[in-house]
């Protein structure tokens, strides 16, 4: 945990140690904004209570932006999400007693459309709004390995087949949110982001339908996993008990404060010095 701020606390300085650097770097034109994200990472789903809106997950975002109109951009994006869910945090006396939990790192890749309650009406970059909010959905694809510890070592459960279904560690997952940025300086935007994941899979907790027959598994730990009952004192359940709840997807929430860079690139064509001599920079 202290590696990943660490790291992130550097990516953000070496960010406004790249701008202070060139003053004169206001005189090119830039439509290329890199965005690094911090994030708060929330999972919903059958190990989650109704009741649990919030977590504290961390999670880390890259990407790239680009305008393609004066109210419209599209971003590119990668992150690294980290999801969790157990039966032992939960109200509910009946998930108590089924005692299953998970633990998962996430990767997903999405490309959004985001749409800006104020359009961009300046000449240069430099000249938005000190304050905007926007929009955004897209479309974007989730790769999920969800394990669970067991005297101490973490297995994938996956492969263990737990409700005896082959199911992918691949989904479609739509981003949709809302978000408010700031202009720190010409070339720095700081946003503040809430979006949400439609997925398409019930399986990123590892839990969909119901129990399979105990005895039908031959390798150990899957049938350990499986059912986790005996592990509290209480007796294994019947093949076709409730194990999940199928008709409700899973999901997940990221709260994002990003920081936003005005690549010093020009996109579709080359950088072009917008004076031919040197003049005072004009910030508004």
């Amino acid at each position: 945990m202290k590696n990943f701020y660490l790291l992130t606390s550097m990516l953000v300085a070496l960010t406004f140690v790249a701008e202070a650097q060139s003053f004169y770097a206001i005189r090119r034109d830039r439509s290329l904004i890199a965005t690094v994200g911090l994030n708060n990472s929330t999972y919903y789903g059958d190990l989650k209570d109704d009741t649990d809106i919030l977590d504290v997950k961390p999670s880390l975002s890259l990407g790239l932006m680009t305008a393609v109109t004066n109210r419209i951009s599209v971003r590119g994006e990668f992150s690294w999400i980290t999801l969790s869910g157990s039966d032992a945090d939960s109200k509910d006396v009946g998930k108590i007693d089924r005692n299953l939990s998970f633990s998962s790192n996430n990767y997903e890749l999405s490309v959004s459309g985001i749409v800006n309650l104020i359009p961009h009406r300046g000449g240069r970059f430099y000249q938005r709004a000190n304050f905007n909010a926007y929009a955004f959905i897209g479309v974007g694809g989730l790769y999920f390995n969800p394990k669970a510890k067991l005297n101490g070592t973490k297995y994938a459960l996956q492969p263990l087949q737990t409700e005896g279904v082959d199911y992918s560690r691949f989904a479609l997952v739509i981003p949709y949110g809302l978000g408010g940025k700031i202009k720190l300086t010409p070339f720095i935007n700081l946003a503040l982001e809430i979006g949400w994941r439609k997925t398409f899979t019930d399986y990123i907790d590892d839990i969909s339908t119901t129990f399979v027959d105990n005895a039908s598994f031959t390798d150990p730990i899957a049938r350990q996993l499986a059912d986790r009952r005996p592990e509290i004192g209480l007796s294994l359940l019947e093949a076709g008990r409730k194990r999940g709840e199928p008709s409700n997807k899973d999901s997940y929430m990221l709260i994002s404060l990003k920081v936003e860079y005005y690549l010093p690139y020009q996109f579709g064509g080359q950088n072009r010095k917008i004076y031919n001599r040197k003049r005072r920079a004009s910030y508004r």
